[in-house]
């Protein structure tokens, strides 16, 4: 383990050195570098990282040092043939890191699990939809199966897989957008009737102040900090809300600019920078309400305003009963619970004042604890207070996660599908679709274990790491009958396999897919709503993989037949897809020619066009008290011990549960992934020091122990009280049940802890 205080801005030649280093691991240097010549580009390929948004100027680079490792990681020229698994047990394969899993290189045939050697071995692809095909149509209920999806899979993708599912008979739809800004989507939705965001990437080229809530742009989404350094030189307040003090927020020294690098200047991006406690931002935005409830009361009183009445008047409900619940939340509750003071605070609310047009953006330190829908309200009450909302350079701005997380749901992955949305694919396909909600992920877990659920397809992603409570994941994994997993390396979750198990080895976004000779692109959505192409530009070695939307109608055409399409003629050419989106779903009329704008085409917003699809009609304040406390009493009274509040987060050579290596380099850290961040004082005040091995135990009160062992504590600026450490490693802490209310996102966010010495202490690992 090394700590090495980083001393630069984020970017600058540490991001080039960096995507120098993976670009000679890919061992594919040549051809990756016309792939990343070609992300993000028109005629190119959408960016397998993060779902922000693209400008619409025209630049030879259009990735960041995350995105170029998350090409050359897909990109690799390596490939996992059977000769591997007949030298690896999966027993064996688990006591490997993740990232030696997926380090392996590509999945190149279809594998199928034998249980008596505990290996997998190769299967024709017909043998693996005809092993599916079987086990779902011997359920005695379609309710009986899993459809999982990551956020990597496209729209085309995602499209015919709900159609499938939902003729197969159910909406059980778990997907990763449940485990984190679910909160989002139904907060959002409450307050102004829809639940995406409602500013567009230009409103930032407008915006006279940004408030960042909750995100760590540096490492998990690089390219905002463009974004936010084009508004920072113009003049715009950049205010951060975030319990680490993230470099990425601080200093940026932009690649692409000659002055930056050549005389390694930066510029600094945040003018205020708030920790807040974990948990605390509802309570932090509540004070800043307060402090300008009272100067507008005395703006009143002289015949002035403060508060955009006319906007309110027109276009809002529910204002009374949310100033009430202002006026009655004291300030002791409020400095206590987001660990600002008072004066903290107004100077928060005097730049909010101040600006004419804000935009507030947020990520999963806002979306990941119990109260995430309430702090969400609380955002939109903010904004709505001073009609930011449906006006340049204003809005409400969650920060998606994966690069087409967005576009999924909007395809229909929802296992709580609108009405409307059921109504239009009965219409398109003359079939009535399941009414009932389906599962969602942690809902999925509990189906699963109880022996409800007994196939599991995942499309994508890295269930088994991703989910909380670990080891009850892999159990209910493990208690299927059916296991099948599309993936385009080895991960975790391929290791816990059903009694019978497959995994089917995919295209990524830098293949050419060709379907009877002809290239095909997808498409995806980013968090601003843009729907634009993708389309692999680098011929590889794709041995047998094929594409999603092929695996996806080999799958329907061996369950269902020509039912209610002709799947396989669809994948014949992906124009035939996107006509049936089309016809579907809102928004998509005339995809496949719209799709030839430069940059694709903007799906609009219902509110920022002031239409609120509320039950009123009206955009709605919404009330709530501050919760009680993060971590409950009943919590506390489960040890002697201090109480910790831990935060579970990526390092910077990581995306999702893929990691790259194991250098943390904004915050100093490399070498070791079992670390867990305290503040100095914490540290002494607990009897350790810095570096010592400790134990960490989750506090939940169900009488399972969730403990993680031998972690080396480390001083950090973080508040007293709080604590952070990596995920997946810190995600058995998580019980399945500690979720958010009305979302059942796991409270990754707010995990109550306590922290002793390590009961057998282990020298440090060797990775």
């Amino acid at each position: 383990m090394t700590v090495k205080k980083y001393k630069g801005a984020a970017g600058g030649w540490g991001s080039l050195v960096s995507t120098g280093k993976h670009l000679l691991h890919s061992e594919n240097v040549a051809k990756n570098v016309l792939n990343l010549l070609k992300t993000n580009q028109d005629h190119g390929f959408d960016c397998p990282g993060c779902a922000w948004g693209e400008e619409g100027k025209k630049d030879r680079f259009k990735f960041c040092e995350n995105g170029a490792k998350a090409v050359n990681w897909e990109a690799t020229s390596r490939r996992l043939t059977p000769v591997f698994f007949e030298q690896y047990s999966v027993t064996a394969l688990r006591t490997q890191t993740d990232y030696f899993l997926e380090d392996q290189g590509r999945l190149s045939v279809p594998l199928m699990y034998d249980a008596e050697t505990d290996k997998y071995t190769e299967i024709s692809w017909e043998g693996a939809f005809e092993l599916i095909a079987k086990h779902l149509n011997g359920l005695e209920s379609p309710n009986q199966a899993e459809f999982y999806t990551s956020g990597r899979a496209s729209n085309e993708a995602a499209f015919l897989y709900q159609l499938f599912v939902r003729k197969f008979g159910t909406n059980n739809f778990p997907d990763c957008s449940n485990m984190c800004h679910e909160a989002s989507g139904i907060g959002l939705k409450q307050a102004i009737g829809i639940g995406k965001g409602t500013v567009t990437l230009d409103d930032f080229e407008h915006a006279d102040a940004i408030f960042v809530f909750g995100q760590n742009p540096g490492t998990n989404h690089p390219r905002m900090l463009h974004t936010l350094n084009h508004a920072a030189h113009r003049g715009a307040n950049i205010v951060t809300f975030n319990t680490l003090k993230e470099r990425g927020l601080e200093r940026f020294a932009n690649p692409q600019s000659p002055v930056d690098m050549m005389f390694g200047s930066s510029t600094k991006l945040t003018s205020q920078y708030f920790s807040p406690n974990l948990g605390g931002d509802m309570a932090a935005v509540r004070g800043m309400v307060k402090v300008l409830l009272k100067r507008h009361e005395q703006a009143l009183e002289n015949g002035d305003r403060v508060f955009n009445l006319k906007f309110i008047e027109k276009h809002t409900s529910g204002l009374e009963a949310y100033l009430a619940e202002v006026k009655a939340t004291p300030w002791s509750l409020i400095t206590e619970q987001s660990g600002l003071s008072k004066n903290q605070i107004k100077s928060a609310a005097t730049v909010f004042q101040d600006a004419k047009r804000v935009i507030i953006t947020w990520a999963m330190g806002i979306t990941q604890h119990k109260h995430s829908v309430a702090t969400v309200n609380e955002l939109a009450n903010l904004q709505l207070l001073f009609g930011h909302i449906g006006k340049k350079g204003a809005g409400l701005c969650p920060v998606r996660g994966h690069s087409n997380v967005q576009g999924d749901r909007t395809m229909g992955i929802d296992e709580k599908p609108p009405q409307a949305l059921l109504d239009n694919i009965e219409k398109a396909f003359n079939f009535k679709p399941p009414q009932a909600h389906g599962h969602n992920a942690v809902q999925a877990v509990e189906a699963m274990l109880r022996g409800d659920s007994k196939v599991f397809i995942g499309l994508g992603g890295n269930f088994a790491a991703a989910m909380p409570d670990t080891e009850v994941t892999r159990q209910a994994m493990s208690r299927c009958n059916l296991t099948v997993n599309i993936a385009t390396k080895l991960n975790r979750t391929h290791l816990y396999p059903g009694k019978d198990a497959l995994i089917l080895p995919c295209l990524g976004r830098t293949d050419i897919d060709l379907q009877q000779g002809k290239p095909q692109k997808i498409t995806v959505e980013d968090s601003f709503s843009m729907v634009h192409a993708s389309q692999g530009v680098v011929k590889s070695d794709i041995r047998k993989m094929r594409s999603e939307p092929a695996i996806i109608a080999g799958i329907a055409h061996a369950t269902l037949g020509n039912e209610p399409v002709d799947w396989l003629a669809l994948i014949e050419d992906y124009d035939r897809i996107r006509d049936l989106i089309s016809q579907t779903i809102p928004g998509f009329t005339d995809m496949n020619k719209r799709l030839a704008n430069p940059g694709g085409f903007y799906l609009g917003n219902s509110a920022a066009e002031y239409k609120w699809n509320t039950s009123d009609q009206k955009a709605q304040f919404h009330r709530a008290p501050l919760p009680e406390a993060i971590v409950s009493a009943s919590q506390r009274a489960l040890s002697k011990n201090p109480v910790f509040v831990l935060q579970t987060l990526r390092s910077h050579d990581q995306y999702n549960t893929t990691i790259y290596g194991f250098s943390d380099r904004y915050r100093g850290l490399s070498g070791d992934r079992h670390i867990i961040l305290l503040n100095e004082k914490d540290i002494s005040a607990i009897g350790l020091t810095s570096g010592d091995k400790v134990d960490i135990e989750a506090l939940w009160g169900d009488e399972v122990v969730r403990k993680v062992t031998n972690f080396t504590v480390l001083a950090y600026d973080i508040p007293m009280g709080n604590a952070a450490a990596y995920y997946p490693e810190t995600n058995p802490l998580v019980a399945l049940a500690n979720h958010g209310d009305y979302t059942f996102t796991p409270n990754s966010k707010s995990i109550a802890i306590v922290i002793t010495p390590a009961h057998d202490p282990v020298p440090e690992r060797i990775v």
